[in-house]
């Protein structure tokens, strides 16, 4: 993969089937990019899932329309990049920090998980759109 970028691409209603989808597309990327280390593919199709699955669960709809799931991957030669969208969603909590839940608790761990296993996670909202952007260095 020298110097070259590989895309992969999602868009579909903020269902559980999606995340079905998702995975399909992560397989399929992943055996178009076999030079990407077992341990890359592992921590970042965790990352993206994760990230979807909160969409899928906790988006709500900010108007009559669905809301709607995009997920988009960018493959270069030393990074991983996917920004996971929620369109037609409300905003989420403003306090979108990772903290650790209770031991007792039996949710609220996606975030601490997602941090965890990328380098970088970064949030923006414009026009109805959440937008998750996930980075993580390659063999880091």
């Amino acid at each position: 993969m020298t110097g070259a970028q590989v895309t992969r691409s999602f868009h579909g209603i903020a269902q559980e089937s999606a995340i079905t989808s998702i995975h399909e597309m992560l397989d399929g990327l992943w055996s178009d990019v076999p030079e990407i280390s077992d341990i890359d593919q592992m921590t970042f199709t965790t990352a993206i899932i994760e990230s979807a699955a909160n969409v899928v669960q906790h988006a709500q709809p900010q108007d009559t329309k669905s809301v709607q799931i995009g997920v988009d991957i960018l493959v270069q030669p030393d990074v991983l990049t996917a920004r996971i969208s929620a369109f037609h969603a409300t905003a989420p909590p403003t306090d979108l920090t990772a903290g650790t839940p209770d031991d007792d608790e039996e949710s609220g761990r996606g975030l601490a998980l997602i941090e965890a296993l990328v380098s970088a996670m970064t949030f923006e909202r414009q026009q109805g759109t959440s937008t998750w952007v996930l980075t993580r260095h390659r063999g880091k």
